[in-house]
């Protein structure tokens, strides 16, 4: 399996929620969402998306991903060209109570709809996630990036996301789960393929030939005892070199970033609640619990007996 493949591994999105919006004349409306991915589908019409200054235009078949759902603004582009404007009403009250229906903006009587859009919105694990979305850009893709043969996949699981969601068919949650999960997937893709390799981004280290198969390895398998030595031999370079250039790649040591991720699996096991903390301890490669809770204290604050019991409190 690719390095991608491994770092997605335990990346899921889940309890998605997708709202059709139709804009009437002069449209607009804002959203403030935290720890949410959020995609627009354009059906009919244009409009325009300002995250954070950054503005993105949308005409219709166009879909886009915003990664880091802080607020951002949505509005008629004939109307107000690339500018949002600054009253710009929020809409996340209707969104709660208007889940799965056509929720109208700004209408007029019986004007016509200048806009027909689809926006879904998908919750995901915030601690695993976080290293890959800290470094994306405020939409995906990005401009003018989706051509040829990966449009016509990217047309059709749209299709099929559109149909879907309109249908109260068995197991409906967990398909459109998956197909926004698709969607993110390839987003990420051609990210990455594009990265150039003067970048900030640490994204960059899954295209090298060497770093992926380190990186790929320690995904795999955080159980083993991995060293700096057996890391270098999966890469296929000398001790030395491979250190420096993950360093210099990623930002961090390899077994820096091996516990990083270690420990934010483990956070995830405890949110599951399908293991005992001996069991995670060891799935996450710890010789003892007593080891695996100090480590685990140094980051999270508190053990993981009462990181557990915290999050089993903030869900009653």
């Amino acid at each position: 399996m690719d390095a991608l493949s491994m770092l997605l591994e335990n990346v899921h999105l889940y309890d998605t929620q997708f709202y059709y919006l139709k804009g009437h004349n002069d449209w607009s409306f804002s959203i403030t969402r935290h720890d949410t991915i959020v995609f627009y589908l354009m059906l009919h019409g244009n409009m325009c998306l300002d995250v954070a200054g950054q503005t993105r235009t949308l005409n219709a078949g166009d879909v886009v991903m915003i990664p880091n759902s802080i607020q951002h603004a949505a509005f008629a582009a004939e109307y107000f060209g690339n500018k949002p404007p600054k009253d710009a009403p929020s809409i996340e009250t209707k969104l709660d109570l208007h889940p799965s229906e056509a929720l109208h903006i700004n209408r007029v009587q019986d004007s016509f709809a200048n806009a027909d859009l689809m926006l879904i919105e998908c919750c995901y694990d915030k601690e695993v996630t976080r290293p890959i979305l800290s470094v994306l850009p405020s939409f995906l893709p990005e401009q003018d990036q989706v051509t040829g043969s990966r449009q016509t996949v990217m047309d059709l699981v749209v299709s099929i996301l559109s149909l879907e969601s309109k249908t109260d068919s068995m197991g409906k949650a967990t398909v459109i789960d998956r197909l926004a999960g698709i969607i993110m997937v390839d987003f990420l893709r051609m990210h990455i393929e594009d990265l150039p390799e003067a970048t900030d981004s640490w994204l960059v280290a899954l295209k090298d030939s060497y770093l992926a198969k380190a990186i790929g390895a320690m995904h795999n398998a955080p159980e083993q005892n991995w060293t700096i030595s057996k890391l270098a031999e999966v890469a296929g370079m000398s001790r030395s070199s491979f250190a420096e250039r993950f360093k210099q790649v990623v930002g961090v040591p390899p077994l820096t970033y091996l516990i990083d991720y270690r420990l934010r699996l483990a956070a995830r096991y405890l949110r599951l609640q399908q293991h005992s903390i001996s069991r995670i301890s060891e799935l996450v490669g710890y010789a003892s619990d007593s080891t695996f809770s100090q480590a685990f204290k140094r980051v999270y604050g508190v053990s993981p007996r009462h990181y557990r019991q915290q999050f089993q409190e903030s869900q009653t």
